[in-house]
């Protein structure tokens, strides 16, 4: 009887135990695919995965003003990568922006933004990523020249540009709005592209979202402004967006269309509308409208002249363009932009929309920079930029020079 029982008892034990691994491996890949989704919704992959190369290994060459950076191998290869790292120093990492070893990591590694996200979602995404296939390749991060290669500065710059701090959610508003607040000031970092950056390189955050300058493109406006913001688009405008790269306003190109590719397609729908509600509700703002450049003006009637033979075939006469196929260019933000960045360079080397899930195939545009002078692009561009209820600054032929040079480097 008593061999019976111990038997018994063991075997209960046994099985308890049983449960108790598989629940644990349960709860292990539930939070891992936690992870794999976070680490999309951050879109790590566009630093930490280079062209051709094995997912996460690094290799990616992050141009800055001061010189270039390289996206880090984040495999769980124990040499070369974060194999040996802690979950605690992972949170260091993405909280506070310190690396193993206590050094201090440069700000192109968005730990302003990802000082937000919960410790609980860091957790998630170290165990996504520790999970992934170890692979040995040695990254060289710091190739910035003397004297931004010394780190010690930063702790400077850290004091100057870093407010460290989880997310708090806004008891005022809505669940949708806290968790879009969330996902665009801590994990999908916007404002690291979206806002413009003071001399040292750190957020202009009173001017959140307000646009900024990345590697010779311009990350748009993206705040509540009618006129050079996305103010006039609806909550579904900004989801169909983020979603598929084009609405009945804009096209996605350059790093943008990337990002949707990688990332915010993946999304779930609850996240992008989550997003939507909270870009459309992000702040009050003060709305300047310059008058337009009269028509009678020369660079008017040249730029006239160039639109009607070069571009209203495909953007139409009256700049109305043909939804999710050419941009529409009458009254659109991104045309009214201060900065014609964007518009510059696709004129002269033609851009490419990346395909989604949901639309698989963009329109291109072809290059002009073959047969279109730095005057004539200067001049068709400020025409567009001040006809059917645009109005922005003219565009310079000084300032196609540099970009076309800057884009033949």
């Amino acid at each position: 009887m008593r061999n019976s029982l111990l038997i018994a008892a063991g075997a209960l034990a046994l099985v308890a135990h049983s449960a108790a691994a598989q629940s644990a491996r349960e709860d292990s890949f539930e939070q891992i695919d936690k992870g794999r989704y976070l680490a999309t919704l951050g879109d790590c992959s566009a630093c930490h995965t280079a062209p051709g190369g094995k997912p996460f290994a690094g290799g990616v060459v992050l141009k800055t003003p001061f010189g270039d950076l390289v996206g880090p191998n984040i495999t769980p290869d124990p040499e070369t990568g974060i194999g040996r790292m802690t979950p605690d120093e992972f949170q260091k990492v993405m909280s506070e922006g310190e690396g193993r070893g206590g050094y201090h990591l440069y700000g192109a590694m968005p730990f302003t933004a990802y000082t937000k996200v919960s410790k609980e979602d860091n957790a998630a995404i170290f165990a996504y990523l520790q999970s992934l296939e170890p692979v040995n390749n040695k990254v060289e991060t710091n190739q910035l020249p003397f004297p931004f290669d010394v780190r010690a500065s930063l702790s400077v710059w850290n004091a100057l540009n870093f407010d460290k701090g989880e997310f708090k959610p806004d008891a005022s508003k809505t669940p949708d709005w806290n968790r879009g607040a969330y996902i665009v000031q801590g994990l999908a970092h916007c404002g690291t592209c979206h806002t413009p950056k003071n001399m040292m390189g750190g957020d202009k955050n009173s001017q959140f979202l307000q646009g900024g300058n990345l590697d010779n493109w311009y990350a748009p406006d993206i705040t509540t402004d009618a006129h050079k913001g996305i103010g006039a688009w609806t909550e579904d405008d900004i989801v169909a967006y983020l979603k598929t790269g084009t609405n009945r306003f804009d096209i996605a190109s350059g790093p943008m269309a990337e990002e949707v590719e990688k990332s915010s397609q993946h999304w779930t729908d609850a996240d992008l509308k989550a997003v939507a509600t909270y870009l459309k509700d992000s702040g009050e703002i003060t709305i300047v409208v310059p008058q337009p450049i009269p028509a009678s003006d020369g660079r008017m009637v040249a730029g006239a002249a160039i639109y009607a033979d070069r571009c209203s075939a495909c953007h139409t006469p009256n700049g109305a363009g043909v939804p999710k196929l050419f941009p529409q260019l009458a009254s659109a933000a991104f045309v009214n932009n201060d900065d014609a960045t964007n518009l510059m360079r696709v004129v002269l080397a033609g851009s490419q929309s990346g395909g989604t899930h949901a639309a698989p195939t963009g329109p291109s545009m072809p290059s002009f920079a073959w047969n279109l002078s730095d005057k004539d692009v200067a001049n068709v561009l400020t025409y567009v930029r001040n006809s059917w209820g645009n109005a922005a600054p003219a565009v310079e032929a000084s300032q196609v020079e540099k970009l076309r040079e800057a884009l033949r480097d």
